[in-house]
């Protein structure tokens, strides 16, 4: 009788944290195929290409995360997240978790506090505000992919909602010795941000103010290392989603005679034709400051990216996308219109002053 007592406690007890606990498997899965044309091949031409291609609409990724109550309104969290490349098998560029693997605290009063790897604080709220979502052309192609990055070592915390408004703070340790600022070979340097948002029915409003430091703890590069104004707006109008956002770079440790500001500006709309059907169009205008470049700085230019996109539910976790896209370079401008490093190993940029078309359409499911 005893036993069977012990038995059935242990089984309530049991029975009651599966109750207070949960840990989720989530993930998506996008492939397609793409087309870009005058890629410059080095020899001083250039070249066209088809390729198969995962994570067009939005990078493949695979996740756990979970909760546990912890009683008055608090519970414990975390979060573990990577990339996946589903054209190879390949995940996170050498990282278990990529993406984010963070544990943290939430309360219903006082928010969320969490430490550990996670995606860099503009690149946490930007996509939001872009009418293409950060998408191979996106807000991140005549930026570099400034705003799509991730850091580690990192503290972080979100406000409750109060009245649509919130807070959302972002701190990355270097780990470094001898240099607060510096981070280890290869990862950023001490980097940090904050972001205020507004969120009602009719509209949406956010301004973000970061700094992403490269390893020696500087303020290098105005696409891979710099501070960075933000902010953006959503308007919805019946079943029009309009979205403007205007972004300045700042790089003031850039070597000398170097560009080292940019300012991005964007204007794009989507409407929600049907339940099923979705079509997205919008432009994006990048402006670099006075200035030389080099092989990984952009010399003063400018350049404007036209995109024109579609979507079409099959079900409410599978749909299929396709995407246009034309840039039109200044003289000096090599911006592709997708976000390529300049000094990328497999570079996408046209020669200087010459415009470029890229296309993809592919499929995303979501689990």
């Amino acid at each position: 009788m005893k036993t069977t007592l012990g038995a059935v406690v242990l089984l309530a007890a049991s029975s009651a944290a599966s109750a207070q606990s949960s840990v989720t498997m989530y993930g998506r899965v996008d492939g397609g195929i793409e087309y870009l044309n005058h890629i410059a091949n080095g020899n001083g031409g250039s070249s066209s290409r088809w390729s198969a291609e995962g994570g067009d609409w939005g990078t493949s990724m695979f996740g756990l995360k979970g909760t546990e109550d912890l009683g008055g309104g608090s519970a414990a969290i975390f979060d573990l997240e990577t990339a996946v490349q589903i054209m190879n098998g390949t995940t996170g560029g050498g990282r278990l978790w990529s993406r984010r693997a963070y544990v943290g605290l939430k309360n219903d009063t006082w928010g969320q506090l969490q430490a550990g790897r996670n995606l860099f604080i503009d690149s946490d709220g930007v996509w939001a505000f872009d009418p293409f979502v950060q998408q191979a052309v996106s807000s991140a192609s005549l930026v570099r992919g400034r705003n799509w990055q991730q850091t580690s070592n990192n503290v972080e915390y979100h406000s409750p909602v109060w009245n649509g408004l919130d807070v959302q703070g972002q701190y990355s340790f270097g780990n470094q010795p001898g240099n607060f600022n510096a981070g280890a070979e290869g990862e950023f340097g001490r980097s940090d941000g904050i972001m205020l948002s507004y969120h009602s029915p009719l509209f949406d409003l956010r301004g973000i103010y970061d700094e992403l430091r490269d390893s020696s703890g500087r303020f290098s590069n105005i696409f891979t290392a710099s501070r960075e104004y933000f902010v953006g707006g959503n308007l919805r109008v019946q079943k029009f989603k309009i979205q403007a956002a205007y972004t300045h770079y700042s790089a003031p440790d850039s070597p000398p005679g170097i560009s080292d500001t940019a300012d991005h500006y964007w204007l794009g709309a989507t409407w929600q034709a049907t339940p099923k059907w979705a079509v997205t169009a919008a432009g994006f205008y990048i402006h670099v400051g006075e200035g030389g470049g080099d092989a990984s700085h952009d010399p003063a230019s400018h350049a404007m990216l036209y995109a024109l996109g579609a979507t079409y539910n099959l079900s409410a976790r599978t749909f299929l996308y396709g995407t246009v896209a034309y840039v039109d370079n200044s003289k000096n401008g090599t911006f592709s219109v997708f976000a390529t490093p300049r000094d990328s190993s497999t570079p996408t940029s046209p020669m200087a002053g010459q415009s470029q078309t890229g296309a993809y359409v592919g499929m995303m499911h979501v689990f």
